[in-house]
């Protein structure tokens, strides 16, 4: 039983493996995690909404504030649902709730965390105003969010915001290093230097692509990085871009074909990248008054996949475009 223990323990995926435990191991979000420490030496805490991108941590410090609040009781006083699974009002009158008006477990109150909140209905939203307001005696909330905006703001109100912010390249770097210590693998300073560009500040996503990377070799390598995360080089975008500037669209279109059927880029992915390539862009490669032609074309075509229309017609468009401001 013990042997088997182990072995279920070894095949957790990494993001679940080395989730930080206390709030002290959350990385990145000193100013949230300094004021979080301050709730748990008072054993008391308010309604509270965390917002920001995927992967920063959100749901780590909600988890890690509840265990070191609760201890062994944790799973008594702890309910964590996803809102893009359960967003419909019913979920509201029911599940949340009945966990809602029930005494904590040696503690003064439960803590119900809402991850993904910004996903519930309408409806829900006000009968989650409701329920927040009725058992305020027995229960805190915890809204985790991608867009605050898309809260209501009689649930804003209610709530102490906490804004969580992408991750410093220092922060992934330091993180990763210590797993790939603990995994036996080696992680040299290019590959670690492109898990930090793929991730774009994303944690989750950084220690994905790691463990992915290790089940093809111990010793990471930066080709690799790039391969499972379907993503190309910097400087492959880049060219495709100069080339593009430069009118001369058969090329660019050539080098289109090799980000999308050689890495496996999808439409989203290439525009993405290219729009992150052209704000990087040095002065003297592509001025500023051009970056904002550029920027005016990307962000047309980016919505018009969005609304489904043909993505290789798109992009091809979109490079047809960036000739008008070429040097």
């Amino acid at each position: 039983m013990i042997k088997e223990l182990k072995f279920m323990a070894a095949e957790l995926p990494w993001v679940e493996k080395y989730r930080p435990v206390v709030l002290a191991e959350v990385v990145g979000q000193t100013e949230a995690i300094s004021r979080l420490q301050s709730y748990v030496k008072t054993h008391n805490a308010p309604n509270m909404m965390f917002t920001g991108p995927a992967g920063i941590g959100k749901t780590s410090a909600a988890v890690a504030l509840a265990k070191e609040l609760y201890g062994n009781e944790f799973r008594r006083n702890f309910l964590e649902l996803n809102a893009s699974d359960s967003r419909g009002i019913d979920v509201i009158r029911g599940q949340i709730k009945d966990f809602a008006r029930t005494l904590a477990f040696s503690a003064d109150f439960k803590i119900i965390f809402l991850d993904e909140s910004d996903a519930l209905t309408s409806d829900a939203q006000h009968a989650l105003r409701r329920t927040m307001e009725k058992y305020t005696k027995t229960c805190r909330f915890v809204l985790s969010c991608n867009y605050s905006s898309r809260i209501i703001e009689p649930l804003q109100s209610r709530c102490i915001i906490f804004r969580f912010r992408p991750l410093q390249a220092k922060d992934i770097e330091a993180r990763l290093q210590k797993i790939a210590k603990k995994e036996g693998l080696e992680l040299d300073k290019k590959a670690l230097d492109a898990i930090v560009y793929v991730s774009m500040g994303d944690m989750r996503k950084a220690v994905n692509v790691l463990q992915a990377s290790s089940a093809l070799e111990k010793k990471i390598l930066e080709k690799t990085i790039f391969n499972v995360s379907s993503r190309a080089k910097p400087q492959e975008v880049k060219e495709m871009i100069s080339v593009a500037l430069k009118g001369e669209f058969m090329e660019a279109r050539n080098l289109l074909d090799k980000l999308m059927y050689e890495h496996g880029m999808s439409g989203e992915d290439v525009i993405s990248q290219v729009y992150r390539e052209v704000m990087g862009a040095e002065e003297k490669d592509i001025p500023s008054k051009a970056k904002i032609g550029l920027v005016d074309v990307i962000g047309e075509y980016d919505f018009r996949l969005v609304e489904g229309a043909n993505e290789r017609v798109q992009l091809e468009a979109m490079l047809a475009q960036f000739a008008r401001f070429g040097k």
